[in-house]
């Protein structure tokens, strides 16, 4: 295998089947359906992929069409994402927390003709909005489903899956010697500023560049070993893990373990010893609390290090330097760090954090107490990996990285990132509007400020956009939240704020005559003041949120909110002369109340 292999691949399906020709009955996909771990080998992988992709041509599915997939990480989720490309249809990832209007959606923006399913659990919120729609006519079930009679065709896994496996893999390599790197893979939804997600339109070329930018780093700077090992936990639904979870490790010719759940997260680490790890800062947050709390358990020695690393890795983040750093790094080295190391398997090259920004005092933790962390940077936009941290580079936690190979990134006059390669999107699907929005002249418009570092390394200072990319690298329109606040009678005015945070909150401002209405019928004063102290007027207000809740994944939920003193206005400043709030003014004013709502 050579880094040229991805230079030279055609199209995703030919590079995974050269891996599994070349690998054969080794182990590929890992689970743990029970007390031992059980591999799905390179060669069983592709007899189902090639016999899926010919029965989904036997079902119907003609070139282009689109197929969804809505699963929980597993075998199957790889399996029949490749076998939709090798039928040469296109994959449409939803995620798993998808309500039922969340799926009509992408179903009827995408053109979806088929859904594959994992379980009946899923299925519930699936089905309805394959029923609602007008062109998904299949239904795909990895486990058995019950249902009665439908506007759609349920097919069982097990049987697409079997059949004559040599004349299903000669008719893949005859239809997939005609997808070039231009040719759509798959169209993968993230929020958009108006609310409804865009499809994100991601070719061949532009995951494959992503991945052999990826393996350049990984070869030039940690070496590449015949065993890599990736422990998948983010939702493959999402761009981030989609192509470094999944499309890396088969450009490594690696294995890939399916996590088991987040509370089995830290054993799932240390019984399959990972050598690569793509995460989110959320979880390196979860994971240094667990740490921290093991370490002051264990008492004594152990408690006195982990102290002794903590407050090493709170100087480097702050730029105090004490001249016993020195000595302390030596000590922790024979000491604290090998302990560490063996509860992330031994074998743990980096872990790569993406999809939302890094908070530089975890990043430092990490590396003090020796484990190394490299943060990325990118947008689905951009398959999703514009750039990454390199040790050889020199790391440093508030940045992000230089671009990685064969990517171009400038800095426009207004200091906005601009980013240009085979890794850009052709555009938004069914959305010429949005994509000239972003593209122009081929260059990727991020949304984000920045700015180059001496050594060519990108530092992010702002977001040009809106967009709330919380602490798990999920995206949230703020405006699709608001308006559906606002429609309610109880709330004139909205701002939801979200960014690197466990979940939503919201400031409200009451609706005035809704308000003195409900304040006649309680007898009570209408007094503003007043009415936010009520507990009965908090309730009534709390409710209107809920019923809004109701109709939001559960990424976009508003969990808590607070009262604005008095309505946003062009007046106070907070609300433009076309009428748009300035978030940044509201932020100022209430930042500490709304920094209560998270309990700090």
């Amino acid at each position: 295998m050579q880094l040229s292999d991805f230079a030279e691949a055609p199209n995703l399906v030919s590079l995974f089947l050269q891996r599994a020709d070349a690998l054969g009955s080794k182990p590929f996909l890992w689970t743990k359906p029970g007390e031992q771990w059980v591999a799905i080998s390179w060669q069983e992988t592709a007899r189902q992929v090639c016999l899926l992709a010919e029965h989904l041509r036997a079902i119907g599915l003609q070139p282009g069409d689109r197929v969804a997939i809505v699963s929980e990480n597993r075998p199957e989720w790889c399996i029949a994402d490749m076998a939709i490309m090798a039928a040469g249809c296109v994959t449409v990832p939803a995620y798993t927390t998808n309500t039922v209007r969340d799926h009509l959606h992408v179903l009827q923006n995408s053109g979806a003709r088929a859904a594959i399913v994992s379980n009946p659990k899923l299925a519930n919120a699936l089905l309805p909005a394959v029923v609602r729609s007008d062109c998904c006519d299949h239904v795909i079930a990895m486990e058995p489903l019950r249902i009665g009679q439908g506007s759609f065709q349920v097919h069982d896994w097990r049987t697409l899956t079997q059949g004559d496996a040599p004349t299903a893999r000669a008719a893949v390599d005859a239809r997939i010697a005609g997808i070039t790197r231009t040719d759509l893979a798959c169209i993968i939804y993230t929020s958009g500023t108006g609310g409804a997600p865009r499809g994100v339109r991601q070719h061949h070329g532009m995951i494959l560049t992503n991945v052999a930018g990826t393996v350049t780093v990984i070869a030039e700077d940690f070496g590449w070993d015949k065993d890599e090992a990736f422990l998948s936990f983010l939702p493959l639904s999402h761009a981030y893990e989609h192509t470094a979870g999944q499309h890396v490790p088969i450009g490594l010719g690696g294995q890939i373990y399916y996590a088991e759940s987040l509370e089995k997260l830290a054993a799932n680490i240390e019984e399959t010893k990972p050598t690569m790890m793509v995460v989110v800062p959320r979880l390196f947050e979860v994971l240094r609390t667990r740490i921290v709390k093991q370490a002051q358990k264990q008492g004594g020695a152990a408690n006195w290090l982990m102290g002794q690393a903590v407050g090493l890795a709170s100087r480097r983040a702050s730029g105090r330097r004490s001249p016993k750093d020195a000595a302390l790094d030596l000590l922790l080295t024979p000491t604290l760090r090998p302990k560490i190391r063996a509860k992330f398997g031994g074998r743990l090259k980096a872990l790569v954090s993406g999809g939302a920004p890094l908070n530089p005092e975890i990043g430092d933790f990490f590396q003090a107490i020796g484990i190394t962390l490299l943060q990325g940077y990118g947008q689905t936009e951009a398959g999703p990996v514009i750039s990454c941290n390199r040790p050889g580079a020199g790391v440093a936690m508030e940045t992000v990285g230089p671009p990685l190979p064969g990517v171009t990134v400038r800095i426009a006059d207004d200091g906005e990132i601009l980013v240009h390669g085979e890794l850009v999107m052709q555009g938004y699907w069914d959305n010429p509007a949005a994509s000239e929005a972003v593209l122009e002249d081929g260059w990727l418009h991020t949304g984000d400020i920045g700015a180059f570092d001496a050594k060519g390394r990108i530092r992010i200072t702002d977001r040009k956009k809106d967009m709330i990319v919380n602490d798990k690298g999920d995206n949230v329109s703020p405006q699709k939240v608001e308006s559906m606040l606002t429609l309610q009678p109880e709330i004139g005015q909205a701002m939801v704020v979200g960014d690197r945070r466990p979940y939503i909150i919201g400031l409200v401002v009451p609706d005035r005559e809704w308000a003195e209405g409900w304040a006649q019928a309680q007898g009570v004063s209408a007094e503003m003041t007043a009415l936010q102290q009520n507990s009965a007027f908090h309730a009534a207000v709390r409710a209107a949120v809920d019923r809004v809740n109701t109709d939001l994944s559960v990424i976009e939920k508003v969990r808590r909110f607070a009262f604005a003193d008095e309505p946003f206005s062009i007046e106070n400043e907070e609300m433009t002369p076309s009428l748009k709030i300035r978030r940044h003014k509201i932020k100022e004013r209430y930042g500490e109340r709304l920094g209560a709502l998270y309990g700090g």
